[in-house]
């Protein structure tokens, strides 16, 4: 029995605090005025009568009535219903103080009538829900009121106050407030129920199923949620609405379902709640980031992004729509239907209301089915304890992954759920009988939706008679208000009520009470049902179940084996087992067949069989989730303390010390859990003994037996009050010493599982918390899952006492929490929790000393079955810096080495060794995969290119060291437990030493075959540099050397220390042989050159002097005798690397320019690097030259125009002169240019000049594009402004001539430097500012370069694919800008006008532009020689800083990786890839310069300039010094070394084009990503040290194979990333020229060299092509057409790796299907081309063939040739002597325009008469020959002018 109503209050508006902004509100009268002891009043409840504020209003409204709930400190709630009116404003105040609304006059006019109306509220405050009995008890106390009835207000208050009720039970009780009233308050009949009235079918239709649904997941997985309305009795209903939907779970939160204004701070808390607000204060929501708002008005359920609600599982959330579906929506069913149904209408809303309840019930039974099963019953007596095993029950449902239902068991609504429900003997409800009685039927009843439906509207009955037992009575009798007496104008105000009256009522009911006997309510408690068990999970993918028998066999068999010491077919199985273990049947399986095998809880096992039972229960334990880990390590806990081997005489190693490494044993919720589960074992047990000895009537005692703890708990509290008081306390003691002797039994086993088998390691890992209570786990780490647990870090055996202690007290604060957390819940005596606390240090100790003995014991004991350690490979000269040390090789993010999807064994993890050498870091070792455990793995990269390290910590492993590399390796590697800490700490220091010397000289390089007494200090470097700063100074004698092509070079004798250290004499100068004679007094040099004859010689030698000697740059000429044509010069001015020391010393400038010049020129330009010319165009005389930016203040003087006035002589003035006067002579250099004296345009150039021939991206095009072919503005197209016409593959459109005039010089710089520079239009230079990238850009990208295609681990986030990274990272962009920028400057050199590049300090960027320019113009640079010299001239000589870009040294490790050079062998490697008969060199001779230019085995590219070179003493000892066999300074070196023995780097589609200008494709998408940075060989290592791949006989060595070798076999299996398919199957020419030399040997003669063979076989192959070439093959066709680059041959297979390519065709021809040509600008048809595509079986055709001079192209010098004159392929061929077989040359016959008679030339042979010279005019160029007399030279006229009338 409870009262109605527990107090009455009247609150009225505060007049008292009108005038400060809002008005509030205050409780006038309240009854009583005296609190109930048992109920005290809440306070602030003038809050809640108006939640959106007291405030005054101009018109009276309507009454409302709401009901708010109020909690107080107990967790109690008070419904507060609020009855409101409105009463009139006494008029006596005038009404401007209460509004500014009314203007003055209108308030005159109405001084007398009351213009403002306050808000009253009649308030009940009561604990019980009675929403319709306080409407109608309000409103009938207002009708007395208003409507002035004859009943005093005193008395029906105080009838109101005094009414008791009966709170549950059914039945129903009329009251009557003596007011001739008469209501009937229906009670429920369980009250454990919740009463929801019609509030869930009106949540259903506000906001709908979905949004409906999404709220209750939201509540279950305690999210905040708030409601808006207008309505607040709405808010109050869709509140409680939800919360009956979430029973039988109670909402334990914050619970508002009207939240006052004042209040509204409250939503800002962090703990979750169901608050209701009006929808007024919808605009306070916006900054509320984690609120689910619901508004009942529109419909709508917004979640915020950062909110993730975890759904309910399906199938249950798809059943659960369904079924509301069905009760929402009946006719939904038959919509389809041709015949529905008649009757079909939903039922009524309180119907409708129960049946939504009744689906959310059966939801429940659902979810929780079993849940009964997994309840821990700990104490019986005197009061249940119970807990719920949270893992257990997931893993039963098989939802262990699910997230909804991993939230609600941890929620605070399920753990009252338990404590309320968990008693085995209580009362009991509906969901009891739902979820013991009807699962099996809901279950049975899925999918069929009519079945469904008949269970819900049985559901939903029970549930209406609960809240409506009786059929309604129509027995109400309420007074209600007339209509419209609110609005009467005349109204009094509320009287007020007599205190005294109301309290006598209160007293007089109060007395009788007392009087009253007291009433009992009989508790109807029952022994709570269990239900059926869970079924046990079973795999829904059939997939899975199909294979798991398998799998439980394998596991089955292996553990068989390893008990019936079958060691050799359990190593076989082991791998798939340990594969197997990854499922949880597996598991389960181990477990059970482990404990098959224990007898007397003990097993012993010898050694090996030790070992592979430890690795099975770590593999077990290793491949769970963290819940299911729980369970493994519960099923294993027994066996670990049940497994041993015997170590000595009485010393036993429990497996418990090799499996102690996983976290899950520092989990004091998975000891909790075992705990209580072996608790309520020994309980059950107990009982069950007390009830044999004292038999009941019922059930037989198996039936006993098979009981659960629950139910013989349940047995014995309903027996409880029979027992007597002696029994009671003697059951009570029985179950406190299980619990105590409990606790004791796992101090021991925590004791077990977190002391380490060696003490000594927690030193190591103090830092990670290992005193930490929650994280003693991972600390405790010991034995590898490999199975060695003899080995430690620390060789000393013992323990200090500190080590000890410290070790000791940290497990010890461990166990102590845990005795203190279970013992308290079970309630222990504190005499026992004392006892406890002080045994623990005893236990622990005895402990430790036991497991001394074992881990000295086990120090002796030889580690178990490690695989041998293999030793790698070394170079001559590679030392070990340390001994291996043992490591397993982790898998990365290549997924290609561990199987995945592209098939094999996996490869990774290998165990094995990494060796530290002076010259690489490498791993060798075997898989840990049986299956592939006879291969060898290596993993290696110099320890030059190391870039970073990091530590990485894993669960699974010990902390893994990752180790990454420039030249695209990683190396993820953990530790075995014999490495000593400090043996890891000593490799990573010394990593960091050998990476990062302080001196270069102490790189290995440098190092390799020498003792450090032969390294040169920093102390001994030449203090007089004089001597070798002549190595480049170079001059020529041009009287002596007309017709002479080559310099004749002297062997150079390096001068000894002391020589270099003195002065040389100025007689000791260098004769350069240019003839046969050469006068001394041709050769002047400044008195302050000094050198002797070797250094001078090694200068001649220098590849920028070759190279201009090739351009026809330089003359070695005085001043006097300089001819005035020659446009150039070589300059000595950088002799000394005065004017710029990062420079070569000989350098190209203008012949008009003096050098004293150039040092004020020097000073424009950054880092003094002023502009040098390093190419010319044979054709159109246009020079490239490069130079550093220019500094800020030197861009003006660019601008000026060179006629301006002077205003001054100033040194600025006279710089930018010099400087205009340098540009000047440039520009002259060019004749056509020369001649016109201003800006000319194309027009003037004759059709010699402008014969431009190039390629586009193809395998073979001979179409030609006209010089008239480029776009109108380079200017534009090099700034990046795509305002012209582009063809979408990246190339030139060719619609489009050149219609402006040109400039004679480009000077491309910098945007941002150039940024607001004005061109002067008389000048003939123009200035084409271009956005480039920076290096720090290319320092970043490389980095993430490197992360895509070398990744750490695999990703499967779908934002960091590959793909995307690659995108993310902009290689490709800055390549395609690289490419862009170098086609365009090609165009404008090959059409005649110089460029200048200008770019940053001249030495990153610039070497990249120029150095690509000359590649794709000239084609000697695209020979194996040609590039050499590319690279030797523009990047070593121009001084790129490879040691500081490389981080070569300690000094510029801070500056980082950045790798510029390799930018720009992967761009030549793009134009490779797309003009393959272009280049000399193959894809791997790239590969290789990028591999060794970081690898500083060579010295080759070392240091930042030529200066330092010398200073170092490096330019001498190339060539001078003796070389050991192996040992290779240069790079180059070693390369031409390595081509005469193998060709390696030789391109076998070589064929190139004479003349031909190479335009590639720039676009990404024409770009592809370089093999180099993904392609691996694990078989062997990197490829690229060919002594150690190549040069070692295969033979099989002892450590590297099994004991077994299986018969050899022909077929051979290739892995993908572990062979070298090029090595095992090499292309066609390379296995041809190998088998030819291994003929050669066994037939006793000496092999050629792999050149000469090839040349000949080239020779014989054009000596048999057909003479008849009517019919064109495909091939031929294909040959002439200009190819889209992409369009590769179906008939060639390039390898682009280590050996060349496989060719399916003649060797000098490249066959292929026909295809359509490229948009190109097609030229006519070269015939020369297409014959020399078409082979034939008879000999060569020579119609007319002799000797001949000819007059060559650059040098003008003659040779003597022999020609061949071809009729059938209309071609004039020469070659060098009547036998050579290899064509020097060719002459189209079809360009040939006129055949006449010559005169004779500067440098022809003697005695020679002037008619027998003749010339031959082609389109390209004039041809001049000269016969051996007049009679020869005319019939060769002849015989031309013969062959050009027939065709």
């Amino acid at each position: 029995m409870a009262r109605l109503a527990d107090y009455f209050v009247l609150v009225g508006y505060d007049h008292d605090k009108r005038g400060s902004g809002d008005g509030q509100g205050r409780i006038i009268q309240r009854f009583p005025e005296k609190e109930w002891e048992d109920n005290p009043f809440p306070q602030g409840i003038q809050l809640f009568c108006q939640p959106s504020g007291w405030h005054l209003v101009l018109e009276r409204k309507s009454p409302n009535f709401f009901v708010a709930v109020l909690t107080d400190i107990n967790s109690e709630r008070h419904y507060c219903a609020c009855f409101t009116f409105w009463e009139a404003v006494e008029s006596l105040q005038p009404p401007k103080n209460h509004t500014n609304d009314i203007d003055d006059e209108e308030d005159s006019k109405f001084v007398q009538a009351p213009q403002l109306f306050a808000p009253k509220s009649l308030v009940l405050v009561s604990q019980l829900d009675h929403t319709e009995v306080f409407r109608n008890c309000l409103g009938l106390i207002y009708t007395i009121y208003i409507d002035g009835l004859n009943f005093p207000l005193e008395t029906v208050i105080g009838n109101l106050l005094t009414c008791i009720i009966p709170i549950t039970g059914g039945s129903q009780r009329t009251i009557s407030l003596g007011a001739g009233d008469r209501q009937v308050i229906q009670t429920p009949v369980n009250d454990a129920l919740p009463v929801s009235g019609c509030s869930v079918a009106l949540l259903l239709k506000q906001l709908g199923i979905s949004n409906v649904l999404e709220l209750f997941c939201a509540a279950l997985t305690e999210h905040k949620i708030l409601f808006l309305s207008s309505s607040y009795q709405r808010l109050t209903e869709a509140c409680r609405a939800l919360l009956a939907l979430m029973f039988p779970l109670k909402y334990s939160f914050t619970y508002i379902p009207i939240l006052p204004a004042q209040l509204l701070e409250v939503l800002s808390s962090p703990t979750p709640f169901i608050i209701g607000i009006h929808s007024s204060f919808r605009a306070e929501m916006q900054d509320l980031l984690d609120v689910i708002v619901a508004d009942l008005d529109g419909g709508t359920v917004v979640i915020p992004e950062c909110i993730h609600i975890s759904v309910l599982p399906e199938p249950h959330l798809l059943q659960t729509q369904t079924a509301l579906s069905m009760v929402l929506d009946p006719e939904l069913e038959y919509a389809d239907h041709a015949f529905p149904p008649s009757s079909t209408s939903a039922s009524s809303m309180k119907f409708q209301d129960k049946e939504i309840r009744a689906v959310f019930l059966r939801l429940f039974a659902q979810l929780l089915q079993g849940y009964r099963w997994c309840l821990q019953i700990i104490r019986i007596h005197p009061e249940p304890v119970i807990r719920f095993h949270k893992v257990a029950f997931l893993a039963q449902r098989g939802l262990v992954d699910d997230d909804f239902l991993t939230k609600v068991l941890e929620g605070m609504a399920f753990a009252r759920f338990v404590s309320e429900r968990g008693s085995p003997y209580r009362p009991c409800d509906l969901f009891d009988e739902l979820v013991a009685n009807e699962i099996e039927r809901i279950r049975l009843e899925e999918g069929n939706a009519q079945k469904v439906l008949k269970h819900v509207k049985e559901i939903s009955e029970q549930l209406h008679r609960n809240e409506n037992p009786y059929p309604a009575v129509a027995m109400h009798k309420i007074h209600k208000p007339k209509e419209g007496s609110h609005l009467r104008v005349q109204q009094s105000t509320f009287p007020h009520l007599d205190e005294g009256t109301v309290q006598w009522i209160i007293d007089q009911a109060t007395a009788k009470l007392k009087n009253a006997p007291p009433a009992v309510k009989a508790e109807m408690k029952c022994v709570a049902p269990m239900g059926p068990p869970s079924a046990t999970m079973i795999d829904q993918n059939g997939i899975v179940l199909a294979n798991s028998a398998r799998r439980l066999e394998v596991v089955r068999n292996c553990i068989t084996y390893i008990f019936e010491n079958k060691m050799l077919e359990a190593k076989k199985l082991l791998p798939a087992m340990l594969r197997a273990l990854k499922g949880r049947a597996a598991r389960q399986c181990l477990t059970q067949e482990l404990n098959s095998h224990v007898l007397q809880n003990r097993a012993v096992l010898d050694h090996q069989q030790f070992d592979y039972i430890v690795r099975m229960m770590n593999s077990a334990l290793q491949d769970c989730t963290p819940l299911d880990e729980h369970l493994v390590a519960a099923a294993l806990l027994p066996l670990v303390t049940a497994f041993c081997r015997k170590l000595g005489s009485g010393v036993t190693q429990f497996a418990y010390s090799c499996v102690q490494e996983h976290l899950v044993w520092t989990s004091l919720q998975f000891w909790e859990a075992m705990f209580y589960s072996d608790v309520q074992n020994h309980i059950r047990a107990l009982y069950l003994e007390v009830d044999v000895d004292h038999p009941s009537e019922t059930g037989c005692d198996n039936e006993k037996q098979q009981r659960s703890a629950l139910e013989v708990a349940a047995e014995q509290l309903r027996m409880w009050p029979t027992r007597s008081k002696e029994k009671q306390q003697e059951l009570i003691d029985k179950e406190e010493s299980i619990v105590y002797s409990q606790a004791i039994h796992y101090g021991n086993r925590l004791t077990y599982l977190l002391l380490p088998l060696d003490t000594s390691k927690n030193r190591l890992l103090r830092s990670t918390a290992v005193g930490d209570l929650e994280s003693v786990s991972n600390s405790f780490v010991t034995n590898s899952i490999a199975g060695s647990v003899a080995e430690s870090y620390d060789t000393e055996s013992g323990f200090e006492d500190a080590e000890t202690s410290d070790v000791a007290n940290s497990v010890v604060r461990f166990i102590n929490r845990f005795v203190d957390k279970v013992c308290t819940e079970s309630g222990v005596s504190n005499d026992h929790l004392k006892a406890l606390h002080t045994n623990l240090p005893d236990i622990v100790q005895m402990h430790i000393e036991t497991l001394d003995a074992v881990h000295r014991e086990s120090k002796r004991h030889p580690a178990i079955q490690k695989p041998k350690l293999l030793r790698p490979a070394l170079l001559v000269g590679e030392e070990l810096v340390m001994e291996a040390l043992r490591v397993t090789l982790m898998p990365d993010g290549r997924e290609e080495s561990v199987g995945g999807s592209l098939g094999g064994p996996p490869i990774m993890p290998a165990e094995g060794a990494i060796f530290l050498t002076t010259y690489r870091i490498i791993f060798k070792g075997a898989p840990v995969e049986t299956l592939a455990g006879e291969q060898t793995v290596m993993r290696s990269f110099p320890v030059a290119s190391f870039t970073k390290e990091k530590k990485i910590s894993q669960q699974d492993f010990q902390d893994v060291l990752q180790l990454r590399s420039s030249t695209f390796q990683l190396m993820k590697i953990t530790f075995d437990d014999e490495v000593a800490s400090e043996m890891v700490e000593i490799f990573r220091k010394h990593i960091h030493k050998l990476r990062y010397p302080q001196y270069v000289h102490y790189t290995f390089a440098f190092t390799v075959g020498q003792s450090p007494k032969q390294v040169v200090e920093s102390k001994q470097k030449e203090k007089n540099p004089s001597l070798r700063t002549m190595s480049k100074n170079i001059m020529k004698n041009a009287k002596k050397t007309i017709g002479r092509q080559y310099v004749t070079r002297k062997k150079y004798t390096p001068p000894t220390w002391d020589q270099r250290a003195s002065p040389a004499h100025g007689d000791n100068l260098e004769q350069i042989s240019v003839s046969e004679e050469i006068e001394q007094s041709a050769l002047t040099l400044s008195s302050t050159i000094k050198s002797d004859k070797s250094t001078m010689s090694h200068m001649v030698e220098r590849a920028c002097c070759r190279d201009y000697q090739r351009l026809g740059l330089g003359t070695l000429s005085n001043s006097l005798t300089r001819s005035k044509n020659e446009p150039f010069r070589i300059t000595t001015v950088n002799r000394m690397y005065s004017v710029c020391r990062s420079y070569p010393s000989l350098l190209i400038i203008p012949q008009t320019i003096q050098d004293s010049t150039m040092q004020r020129i020097s000073r424009c330009y950054k880092q003094n690097r002023f502009p040098v010319v390093c190419w010319r165009n044979s054709r159109t005389k246009a020079v490239l030259l490069r130079s550093a930016g220019l500094h800020g203040k030197s861009v003006v003087g660019l601008f000026k125009s060179q006629n301006a006035p002077a205003a001054d002589s100033s040194q600025t003035d006279s710089t930018s002169l010099a400087q205009e006067k340098y540009l000047q002579a440039v520009i002259n250099s060019m004749p056509h240019y020369a001649d016109t004296g201003g800006r000319n345009t194309l027009s003037g150039f004759t059709s010699a000049h402008m014969n431009s021939s190039g390629k586009w991206g193809s395998i073979r095009g001979s179409g030609r594009l006209s010089a008239y072919s480029l776009n109108s503005d380079i200017g534009l197209r090099l700034a990046g402004k795509e305002t012209l016409s582009q063809q979408v593959n990246g190339g030139l459109s060719d619609s489009l001539y050149f219609r402006q005039p040109r400039a004679g010089l480009y000077i491309i710089g910098e945007k941002s430097q150039l940024k607001g520079a004005k061109q002067d239009p008389s000048q003939q230079w123009e200035v084409v500012p271009i956005e480039i990238f920076d290096v720090r850009h290319v320092k970043t990208s490389f980095k993430k370069l490197m992360k895509a295609c070398v990744p750490s681990s695999a990703s499967t986030d779908p934002n960091q694919s590959y793909h995307r990274s690659l995108e993310e990272s902009d290689w490709l962009s800055q390549l395609h800008k690289l490419l862009q920028v170098s086609v365009l400057v090609v165009e404008l050199l090959d059409n005649g006008s110089s460029v200048l590049i200008s770019l940053e300090d001249g030495w990153d960027v610039t070497t990249q532009v120029v150095s690509l320019v000359q590649l794709l113009s000239d084609q000697h640079y695209r020979t194996l020689e040609g590039f050499r010299l590319l690279v030797e001239k523009e990047w070593l000589s121009f001084g790129h800083r490879f040691s500081h870009r490389g981080a070569q040294t300690m000094t510029s490790q801070s500056s980082g990786f950045t790798p510029v050079f390799l930018q720009f062998l992967d761009c030549v490697h793009q134009i490779h890839l797309q003009f393959p008969m272009e280049f000399e060199f193959s894809l791997h001779y790239l590969k290789f310069l990028a591999y060794h230019y970081v690898s500083n085995r060579f010295r080759t590219f070392l240091l930042d300039s030529d200066h330092e070179r010398i200073e170092l003493g490096l330019m001498y000892e190339e060539k001078g010094e003796k070389k050991t066999p192996h040992a290779y300074k240069s790079v180059w070196d070693y390369i031409d070394r390595l081509n005469k023995k193998t060709p390696i780097f030789f391109n076998y589609l070589y064929a190139p084009e004479d003349g031909e200008v190479l335009r590639p494709y720039s676009n990404i998408s024409n770009l592809k990503v370089w093999d180099y940075y993904t392609h691996e060989t694990l078989s062997e290592g990197p490829p690229y040290d060919w002594e150690l791949v190549y040069g070692r006989t295969e033979q099989m060595d002892d450590g590297e194979r099994a004991d077994t070798v299986a018969p050899r076999t022909r077929r051979k299996i290739v892995w993908p990333c572990y062979d070298n398919k090029n090595k095992i199957e090499p292309d066609a020419i390379s296995k041809l020229l190998e088998e030819m030399q291994l003929l050669e040997s066994e037939l006793g003669q000496v092999p050629d060299k792999w050149k000469e063979t090839w040349d000949k076989i080239k020779t014989t192959q054009r000596t048999e092509s057909k003479q008849e070439g009517k019919h064109l093959s495909s091939s031929s066709l294909l040959m002439s057409s200009s190819l889209s680059h992409h369009r590769r041959s179906q008939c060639v297979y390039l390898h682009e790796a280590a050996v060349g390519s496989t060719l399916n065709l003649s060797l000098d021809t490249d066959s292929s299907t026909a295809s359509t040509p490229s948009s190109g600008v097609m030229g006519r048809k070269s015939t020369s081309t297409l014959y020399s595509q078409f082979q034939t079986s008879e000999s060569e055709h020579r119609s007319y063939e002799g000797i001949l001079y000819k007059r060559g192209a650059l040098l003008k010098a003659w040779k003597s040739r022999w020609f061949v004159l071809d009729k059938t392929k209309h071609q004039l061929r020469y070659y060098d002597s009547k036998s050579d077989t290899d064509m020097k040359g060719i002459v189209d016959l079809t360009e040939v325009e006129s055949v006449t008679l010559g005169t004779a030339a500067l440098g022809a042979p003697k005695n020679i008469e002037d008619k027998a010279f003749f010339d031959l005019k082609t389109t390209k160029r004039v041809y001049n020959f000269c016969a051996q007399d007049s009679q020869s030279a005319q019939q060769w006229i002849d015989k031309i002018q013969s062959c050009l009338s027939d065709a």
